[in-house]
């Protein structure tokens, strides 16, 4: 299901997610909140996280041959990482691929490491950058 709703930005940058949303949501006061601009497409993610220090972002190098992403996606799932967004895309068509993907370990038992390390054994993936997501908060 998916809810609407127009919102007005104020003079300090800021919306107010209305109400239907934050209860469909169960965002509350004090929640932290990964937005994501996508310049291009000139839209706006908003999605609720666990806590702020969990969230890192993932930028993996693979081949670009069909199943990759799926053992890329099968492996974080495996893991227990709760993946909050993702953008992948062919660089060389039949070639290398990339994928950028905004991960929650909250709810994981995974070190950023451990994350690391699973996806570099992986036969589809050649290189792996993790690090923690920029914190506005």
């Amino acid at each position: 299901m998916r809810l609407v709703s127009l919102v007005k930005v104020d003079s300090k940058g800021r919306i107010t997610i209305p109400q239907t949303v934050r209860e469909a949501l169960d965002i509350d006061t004090g929640m932290v909140l990964v937005l994501i601009a996508d310049i291009e497409k000139r839209e706006i993610l908003i999605s609720p996280v666990s806590k702020a220090e969990n969230i890192y972002q993932i930028e993996v190098e693979l081949y670009d041959k069909p199943g990759a992403l799926a053992k890329l996606t099968s492996k974080l799932a495996e893991l227990g990482v709760d993946i909050v967004t993702s953008k992948c895309a062919s660089i060389a068509r039949g070639e290398t691929g990339e994928c950028t993907v905004i991960v929650d370990l909250g709810k994981s038992h995974v070190s950023p490491d451990e994350v690391r390390t699973a996806l570099e054994n992986l036969d589809v993936v050649t290189v792996v950058k993790i690090r923690p997501f920029e914190q506005a908060v």
